[in-house]
């Protein structure tokens, strides 16, 4: 049974990518095999989440091969979180598709791509060792690749381009850091590592790899200095791209930090996490500074991307139970928000033709739900009481200030002010600005297509206002993760056999 749970999350994307390659002349069966894969996987994630609520942490080894030889799968709390928020927001995101993907795209793979991420996305969260994630890295990387390229524009193969040398860059980074470690420690299983690792006496090259590490998944994550490729192709893709890029992909680098800056490279805490400090500092004032200079609602919401990932390093450099916790939950209310204002600029675009501030306007009168909506999604992001923004903004604070790191609490709510600033110009510009005179009137959807681009946008709405109302549930969900992240005894014990 365990086995299936692990393999579940994994397989049925693939499984439905693979169904989708048959089904490719025929849009309509398409769309169905993208709902219906989607909401497999969202059923398959939230039995394992229950499983792992119940043993804490499951494993199993593919082949039959014992650990740390063969294939490992081990889904922990932080596993069980991310692989079920992953799958909703694949169902989410592939209802809105229903309305926003149309038939050229569906021809030319996009089911195919789309499941290929999202299951590349599940196996990176659930394998146990270093190539593995590796290779899931890869694989996200070429399906996003395809979905970024999708539409054929000379917009999107230009920021195809750009955004396939950096992660290509990246990759290569990882692979050799990844072969150092090997090349040191003679295992790459990660609990196998965790052991391992604590018996070499060579900090310095052990730091040389730990920086290496910071650098290939600081690019995937967009941290700072590495992070201008993302606005530079996060806004030419269609809006279920976007939508699922934003939810997913940097997240795959923040989580690979966690995991790896917990359970394996903690042999100098006072040099990585400085690092990652500062890193995660300067993450947050660029990206929000970024996020301040633009006049494109998906530009401002990239950079905002880039801004937000700075709480959830600094959450893992403040290394302690509650700082991580803190990252975990900063970062499940930040795919919820995030992918709930990329959904409504696309519902904006559909209406007004664009997205520049200037040819927008009026939409708090012809919208008035919309503009609700945006309000309760922006207020979060923002980190405005009761909503979840505040709960995961206020619990990194906190870690904060019992670190005594006063000034990156300092910054922490500075950044804050200044994202409520950007959501101000937007809501001004979007919704309270009157529409522009020379406005062109867009062919309204259908009504199940209105129906397929609304439903995601108010589930998410009612996600974010329930986990503010709800904060202690969802904290204690991710201290619980943050203490077994802290002490991954559990985790090792669980992976590896007894003598091994």
């Amino acid at each position: 049974m365990t086995d299936i749970l692990l393999l579940a999350p994994v397989g049925l994307p693939l499984l439905t990518a693979i169904v989708a390659v048959f089904l490719r002349h025929a849009p309509h069966w398409q769309r169905r095999l993208n709902l219906a894969g989607s909401l497999a996987l969202t059923v398959a994630a939230a039995a394992l989440f229950a499983a792992v609520m119940d043993d804490a942490v499951l494993s199993s080894q593919m082949g039959g091969w014992p650990a740390p030889f063969g294939i490992t799968l081990v889904a922990d709390g932080l596993s069980a979180i991310m692989v079920l928020v992953a799958a909703v927001m694949g169902l989410l995101i592939a209802i809105y598709a229903l309305a926003d993907i149309d038939d050229t795209l569906l021809r030319r793979g996009f089911v195919v791509y789309y499941q290929i991420l999202v299951g590349g996305v599940c196996g990176a969260f659930l394998t146990g060792d270093l190539f593995n994630l590796y290779v899931w890295f890869e694989t996200t990387l070429i399906a996003s690749f395809g979905l970024l390229v999708l539409g054929g524009t000379r917009e999107q193969l230009d920021a195809g381009v750009k955004y396939v040398v950096v992660n290509v860059a990246a990759t290569l980074l990882l692979l050799i850091s990844i072969g150092m470690l090997y090349g040191l420690t003679g295992t790459l299983n990660l609990a196998d590592l965790s052991r391992t690792v604590a018996d070499i006496d060579n900090d310095g090259l052990l730091n040389l790899i730990s920086v290496l590490f910071i650098v290939a998944f600081g690019i995937k994550a967009a941290l700072f200095p590495f992070f201008f490729w993302l606005p530079a192709s996060y806004h030419t893709p269609a809006t279920a791209v976007t939508a699922i890029f934003g939810a997913l992909l940097t997240k795959l680098g923040v989580y690979a930090l966690i995991r790896l800056f917990t359970l394996v490279l903690t042999h100098d805490p006072a040099f990585t996490n400085t690092v990652l400090l500062v890193l995660a500092l300067l993450t947050m004032v660029t990206g929000v500074l970024g996020a301040a200079a633009q006049n494109d609602v998906n530009r401002i919401l990239s950079f905002h991307i880039i801004s937000q990932i700075g709480y959830m390093i600094l959450g893992l450099a403040l290394y302690a139970p509650l700082a991580v916790a803190g990252a975990i939950i900063y970062t499940v209310h930040n795919i919820l928000a995030k992918t709930n204002l990329f959904l409504i600029a696309g519902i904006l675009r559909r209406h007004a033709g664009s997205l520049e501030l200037h040819r927008l306007g009026g939409f708090y009168q012809a919208r008035p739900a919309l503009a609700v909506a945006f309000l309760i999604s922006a207020l979060s992001l923002a980190g405005l009481p009761p909503l979840s923004g505040f709960w995961a903004k206020l619990i990194v604070v906190q870690a904060g200030m019992d670190a005594q790191a006063y000034a990156a609490a300092g910054i922490a709510l500075a950044v804050g002010f200044l994202t409520l600033f950007s959501m101000t110009k937007i809501w001004i510009g979007a919704f309270w600005t009157p529409a522009p005179p020379d406005a062109e009137p867009v062919t309204p959807p259908s009504r199940a297509g209105a129906w397929a681009l609304q439903a995601p946008v108010w589930v998410l709405v009612a996600c974010i206002v329930l986990a503010g109302f709800t904060a202690e549930t969802l904290f204690g969900l991710s201290l619980e993760a943050g203490r077994a992240l802290m002490d991954p005894s559990t985790y090792i014990a669980t992976v590896l056999p007894p003598g091994a």
